[in-house]
């Protein structure tokens, strides 16, 4: 059998590199349809909720309005259709890293084992994790929830970080895994449930929309970190960038104090740690 020339297969070898490279362009394939289409959380307010109209909103929501619109601009259609489906954070993922969406707006952690299948863009919030209980409840930290029973997200990385925590301090406690927030407040509610846990912010939103708000309590601890950033297709350098110069504008113009004072005015001004996450998001130019 005849060996390729060297020189031949240093061409082909560079040929296949710059194919591999290439192979995910996501606004090619936005160009031609003329759409595109966005995973998104139907209860996760105030970042993303589903709207009467099926056009949702929230925090995340607003600042991904301004990333299609920067996409748009980039494929030469400023009125993109924007396609919006709901899911779980499970669903959300698989949808981007299957090519079903090709972008993901909601208040999702980036993490080393999502990484392996879907990129995240700059951050967009960052929350830290808390507990929600009854207000009459005995429970005022993690220390006191021996023998209790804690309503997850189902997939979240609350439901990973919780977990660890509690077998590391050997806490006795049983995660019973819920697949949205409505059923969080239901099983607290009920009994069927001694605290919920989810981020911080997430769960503020979930009480402020309860029967009675005033039956629930937000613990001050605090028991992860919850970086946000949105999902897009793994290896797709040209959208990503996009995306993070739409970021960028937003936070480095009066747009991102509106965005946040809407969803979140009722919670105070941006945290120190918010204030510096926009700062360090940002990409000069």
């Amino acid at each position: 059998m005849k060996r390729m020339p060297f020189a031949l297969a240093i061409v082909a070898f560079v040929m296949h590199d710059a194919l591999a490279q290439s192979g995910v362009d996501t606004l090619a394939r936005i160009k031609t349809s003329q759409a595109i289409n966005v995973a998104y959380s139907p209860d996760s307010l105030p970042f993303s909720l589903a709207g009467a109209n099926g056009e949702p909103s929230g925090y995340t929501i607003e600042l991904c309005k301004r990333v299609i619109a920067q996409i748009g601009r980039a494929v030469g259609n400023p009125a993109l259709k924007v396609n919006w489906i709901a899911g779980s954070v499970a669903e959300r993922l698989d949808m981007v890293a299957s090519g079903r969406a090709q972008l993901e707006c909601a208040n999702t952690t980036p993490t080393q084992s999502r990484l392996a299948k879907v990129d995240f863009s700059n951050l967009v919030f960052v929350d830290a994790g808390g507990l929600l209980v009854k207000t009459a409840s005995p429970i005022r930290s993690t220390s006191d929830l021996s023998g209790k029973r804690i309503a997850v997200l189902k997939g979240s990385t609350m439901e990973t970080r919780l977990g660890e925590s509690l077998r590391r301090r050997l806490i006795d406690a049983k995660l019973v895994p819920i697949a949205n927030a409505a059923d969080g407040i239901a099983m607290l509610e009920s009994g069927a449930a001694d605290a919920y846990a989810g981020d911080k912010v997430k769960l503020v939103g979930s009480m402020a929309t309860a029967k009675d708000p005033a039956a629930f309590a937000l613990l001050a601890e605090e028991v992860s970190f919850e970086p946000y950033a949105l999902a897009l297709p793994r290896g797709d350098s040209a959208l990503r960038l996009e995306v993070n110069k739409a970021l960028t504008h937003v936070y480095m113009s009066p747009d991102i104090e509106t965005i946040f004072m809407q969803w979140m005015g009722k919670l105070g001004r941006p945290s120190p740690a918010l204030a510096m996450m926009y700062l360090l998001n940002s990409i000069p130019e």
